[in-house]
């Protein structure tokens, strides 16, 4: 009976992502919002694609409603006839942005959107928990009724505050301690154990739940829907695209890099570095290791690793590598990423995986070869 329960509410869950984003292909995959890095050229050809794309938190306010206008340009000569058709019949771009809450200012945010509405709004980071995220929530969907609100959590406590308020996201993305970028500094639960426990304390309600974290190909992404998950989000899979706003030498790092148990760290270091300060303490970037870690840890001080830092920021595609200086955030699956390719040929060999998976699966268990 349990099981019938289980698999009955992840069909639901599939049903209202499927009704929601009708351009989606099964099994749906969800390209993170990564900040700078996930521009409107990404986003769009994920979403053309069959997936769906987020715009990443804009590094200056200004820069949300540049990259929705770019996004509702490149969405309207699209050759993706689901994409004419979501312009067709719906007031929002078939599109997503990110905002991270503690940085950004909520009535300059809301005023971002209001020219070129993105289908969703993925909320993260707040420094004051559910009560800023609520906040935001009442207001975006005052301001803008279409949009829906997403809300990533990295922990059981989390995900229960948001399923339970009195203003609850839309979609909850469950993202485990893989994930790259900014994850939980220290209580971090890996994808396989934390997103079970989410599903099974928010049976009460019907929020679809999207797994992230750990997925960079379609055995990630059959993983997670094994878990339950309506789709999975993938982010350092997609630093490797050709449409990614990303440097040469970053996007070399990223192939390059594997073994991420000793290769990566998860520290401030490199934010520091960068003159970013006043992350919520909660989260700590997963940063692939360089000189500046290594010295770091040998005693060199902040101002000396600053001055390296900086000099190597001018020297362009050098200032990555082992040898560089230059922050690389990746997720633990940064060793599952071997090559540059298009997005579109990303998100459908992902899906493709995925499909091979499951019916290979139904053969092997029904008996079959």
């Amino acid at each position: 009976m349990q099981n019938t329960m289980w698999a009955a509410r992840q069909r639901q869950h599939l049903a209202q992502i499927a009704w929601s984003y009708k351009w989606l292909k099964a099994p749906f995959i969800i390209g993170a919002p990564m900040r700078a890095l996930a521009g409107p050229e990404l986003a769009i050809e994920i979403s053309a694609a069959g997936g769906l794309g987020f715009i990443g938190p804009p590094v200056k306010i200004a820069d949300a409603g540049a990259d929705l206008a770019k996004a509702s340009q490149l969405a309207r000569t699209s050759a993706s006839p689901a994409l004419s058709a979501h312009l067709a019949t719906s007031g929002t771009l078939p599109v997503g942005i990110g905002f991270q809450t503690w940085t950004t200012a909520l009535d300059e945010a809301v005023g971002s959107l209001q020219q070129h509405k993105p289908c969703a709004v993925w909320l993260f980071a707040p420094k004051r928990g559910q009560e800023e995220l609520d906040e935001w929530t009442v207001a975006l969907r005052k301001a803008e009724p279409e949009i829906q609100v997403w809300i990533q959590v990295g922990t059981l406590r989390e995900a229960v505050a948001a399923a339970a308020s009195s203003s609850p996201p839309d979609v909850l993305v469950v993202q485990g301690a893989e994930a790259g970028g900014h994850g939980r500094a220290e209580d971090g639960v890996g994808l396989q154990a934390l997103f079970p426990e989410v599903f099974d304390a928010t049976s009460e309600c019907s929020i679809p739940l999207i797994a992230a974290g750990g997925i960079a190909d379609g055995r990630g992404l059959a993983a997670a829907l094994s878990l339950g998950a309506a789709g999975g989000a993938m982010g350092t899979r997609l630093l490797a695209a050709n449409e990614t706003r990303i440097s040469t030498g970053y996007q070399n790092e990223v192939v390059r890099a594997s073994d991420s148990a000793t290769s990566t760290v998860r520290t401030h270091l490199y934010n520091h570095l960068r003159g970013t300060y006043g992350w919520p303490q909660q989260f700590a970037p997963r940063t692939v290791i360089n000189r500046s870690w290594i010295d770091h840890q040998e005693g060199v001080s902040f101002d000396k690793l600053k001055i390296l830092h900086d000099d190597a920021a001018k020297s362009g595609d050098a200032g990555w590598g082992p040898n560089g200086r230059l922050a690389t955030y990746v997720g633990a699956a940064v060793g599952l990423v071997h090559d540059v390719k298009p997005a579109a040929s990303i998100i459908a060999e992902t899906r493709d995986e995925a499909r091979a998976i499951f019916t290979f699966n139904s053969n092997f268990l029904g008996g079959g070869e």
